[in-house]
C-alpha cells in the first residue's frame, strides 16, 4: 500500500468517507454544546481504545519499515507512537478520571497542555513523512532492527519528558482554559496553527499524494480537521458536551484508517499467497504426475525392444567366440538386433504422435465456449497477479474439429505463460487479452496477447524446441507439447510481438466440415 498508486475506486470509496464525516459533522452542529452528563467515565474508555489501535498501527508500520527500509514508514510509525503515548497523560490528567483513581490531581492547564502538545506534535510527523517519502532506503543489516528499538524508546522519552516537564512546571503554564473549565483565546492559537499544518499536509498529499497509504492518510487527516472544528468552534471547547464526544469519534476513526486498510491488506497478501501456494503445489504436482506416466510409457515401450538387442548381442557375441565361428548364426543376429533398433525408433515415433491416434475422441468444438471456460478458470490468478482480462470473441466463429481437453489444455498454456511473463511489469498495465476470429482460409484463429516481458530476441528460433524454456521453473515442453497437438489436428502454433510491450501467441485450427445436405436430411 505504501508503493501501489490508488485505483479509480479506492479514490471514490475515500471521497465517499470524507462526505459521510461532513455530513455526520453537520448533524451534530446543532446540538454540540449540549452537555452529556455522567459521561466522564468514558474517557478511560476511549483512551484504551485508541492507544490500542495506535500501538497496533504503529506496529505493523515498523514491520513495514522492515521489509520496505523506507525513512518515511519509519517517520509515520513513529507519529502513531507519538500519538498514543501522549494519550495516557492526557486521559489521567482528567480532574474526574484522578479522582476516581486516587490520585493527586493536577493543575488545571495540564489536560489542555497535554493536548495542545498533541495535536501539534501528531501533523509535524506527518509532514516529515510527506517530505521523506521520496528519500532512499536505509542500508539492509543490524542497523533497522536498532532503528526500530531506537526510535519506540526515544518516543517513549518524549513523551515521559514532556508530560514530567508540564506536572512540573504548572505556574507556568499558558492559560488555556478557565475558571469555568472553557477555553480561552490563548488555545485557539493551538488550532489555528493545527488546522494550517493539516493545509499543508492535504496540499502536498493531495497533490503529490502516489500511493494508497497517502489516500489513506488524507482521510485521517479530514478526520482530524473535523475534529478540531468540533472541539475548538462548533462546541466551544465544553468538556463532555455532544461536539467534544463527537470530535472523540473522529479522533478515534482517524486512528482506525490506516490500521483498518493494513489489517485488510494483510489479509488479502495471505490469501493471494494461499492461493499461488496452492497452484504452485497444482502446478508441481501435475508436471510431477505426467514426467511420472511418460517415463513410465517411454520405459514400458522401449524396454521390450532394448531387452530384445541385449539378448541378440549376446547371442551373437557368443556365435563369435566359437572355435569356428559361426558367421551366418551371428549375421541372423545381427540383423535382429537391426530389426529391434527399427521397432524401438517406431516406439519413439509412436510415443510422438501419441496426440494423432485419439481420432476417436474429436468432436465439433466451440472455440469460443473453450476459451471462456479455460479463462473462468484463470480469473483468481489473474486477480492474484493484478492482470486485467479482456477478450474479443468472433460471435459468429464457426466450430472446429478436435478433442476438447487438448485444445483446452493449449488454451490454459498460452494463459498461463502470458501471466507468467507479466508478473515481473511494475510500470504500466498487465493486460491479457484473447482474440477470437474466422479467416477466409477457413481457420479460426486463436491469439493470447499480453503486455509483459516480451520474446526473447537472442532465442526467438528456439521458442517452439524441447525443453528450452526462459520460467526459472519451466520444464521447456508446454510450447512444444502445443505445437505437436495442433500439428496433429492439421493446425499451426507461433508467435509475434505485440505493441507496445509483451508478446502474442497465435494458434491456428481448421473449421469443422460441415455434413452433406443428404446426411443431413438423412439423419431427419
Amino acid at each position: 500500500m505504501s508503493n501501489s498508486p490508488p485505483n479509480r475506486e479506492q479514490k471514490l470509496f475515500a471521497l465517499g468517507v470524507v462526505a459521510v464525516l461532513l455530513g455526520a459533522m453537520l448533524l451534530v452542529a446543532p446540538f454540540a454544546r449540549n452537555r452529556l452528563e455522567g459521561s466522564e467515565p468514558m474517557v478511560l474508555a476511549y483512551t484504551a481504545a485508541v492507544f490500542t489501535t495506535e500501538m497496533i498501527t504503529a506496529a505493523l508500520l515498523l514491520s513495514l519499515f522492515a521489509v520496505q527500509r523506507s525513512p518515511a514508514i519509519l517517520v509515520l510509525a513513529i507519529a502513531y507512537l507519538y500519538s498514543g503515548f501522549m494519550a495516557v497523560p492526557w486521559a489521567l490528567s482528567f480532574p474526574t478520571v484522578v479522582a476516581s483513581l486516587g490520585l493527586a490531581e493536577a493543575g488545571q492547564q495540564t489536560t489542555a497542555s497535554i493536548a495542545a502538545m498533541r495535536r501539534i506534535g501528531c501533523p509535524l510527523f506527518l509532514l516529515a513523512y510527506a517530505m521523506l517519502r521520496r528519500s532512499g532506503e536505509v542500508p539492509a543489516g543490524r542497523m533497522v532492527p536498532a532503528m526500530i528499538v531506537g526510535s519506540v524508546a526515544a518516543v517513549a522519552v518524549v513523551v515521559a519528558g514532556v508530560t514530567w516537564t508540564i506536572l512540573g512546571n504548572q505556574d507556568l503554564l499558558p492559560v488555556f482554559v478557565d475558571e469555568g473549565r472553557r477555553i480561552t483565546h490563548v488555545w485557539m492559537y493551538v488550532p489555528i496553527v493545527a488546522l494550517a499544518l493539516y493545509a499543508v499536509l492535504i496540499v502536498l498529499l493531495g497533490l503529490f499524494g502516489r500511493s494508497v497509504l497517502d489516500l489513506c492518510l488524507l482521510v485521517v487527516i479530514c478526520a482530524l480537521t473535523i475534529d478540531l472544528v468540533l472541539l475548538s468552534f462548533v462546541s466551544a471547547g465544553l468538556q463532555f458536551s455532544v461536539g467534544w464526544w463527537a470530535g472523540r469519534l473522529y479522533s478515534l476513526a482517524a486512528a482506525s484508517v490506516v490500521l483498518i486498510v493494513l489489517l485488510a491488506e494483510a489479509a488479502s497478501l495471505s490469501a493471494r499467497l494461499a492461493r499461488s501456494a496452492a497452484a504452485e503445489r497444482r502446478a508441481h504436482e501435475d508436471r510431477m504426475v505426467t514426467l511420472q506416466a511418460f517415463s513410465a510409457a517411454v520405459a514400458h515401450e522401449i524396454n521390450q525392444p532394448l531387452a530384445s538387442m541385449v539378448t541378440n548381442a549376446d547371442a551373437g557375441l557368443r556365435w563369435l567366440a566359437r572355435e569356428r565361428p559361426d558367421v551366418e548364426e551371428a549375421r541372423a543376429a545381427l540383423t535382429r538386433i537391426a530389426r529391434d533398433g527399427h521397432r524401438a525408433g517406431k516406439v519413439v515415433e509412436g510415443i510422438r504422435t501419441t496426440f494423432s491416434k485419439r481420432d476417436e475422441d474429436r468432436g465439433q468444438l466451440n472455440i469460443n465456449q473453450l476459451i471462456r471456460d479455460v479463462l473462468d478458470c484463470y480469473r483468481d490468478e489473474c486477480r492474484a497477479a493484478h492482470v486485467v482480462m479482456q477478450t474479443e470473441l468472433d460471435p459468429d466463429l464457426p466450430l472446429v474439429s478436435g478433442n476438447r481437453v487438448q485444445i483446452e489444455q493449449i488454451i490454459a498454456n498460452l494463459v498461463t505463460n502470458a501471466i507468467d511473463a507479466m508478473r515481473t511489469v511494475t510500470d504500466g498495465e498487465r493486460v491479457l487479452r484473447v482474440t477470437s476470429t474466422a479467416m477466409s482460409a477457413g481457420e479460426v484463429v486463436v491469439s493470447v496477447a499480453d503486455s509483459g516481458i516480451g520474446l526473447p530476441p537472442a532465442h526467438a528460433d528456439r521458442l517452439f524446441q524441447p525443453f528450452f524454456t526462459t520460467k526459472p521453473n519451466g520444464l521447456g515442453v508446454g510450447l512444444t507439447v502445443s505445437r505437436l497437438i495442433l500439428e496433429a489436428h492439421g493446425g499451426r502454433l507461433w508467435a509475434s510481438d505485440n505493441a507496445p510491450a509483451g508478446a502474442i501467441f497465435h494458434f491456428a485450427l481448421p473449421c469443422a466440415a460441415r455434413p452433406a445436405p443428404f446426411a443431413e436430411e438423412r439423419a431427419r
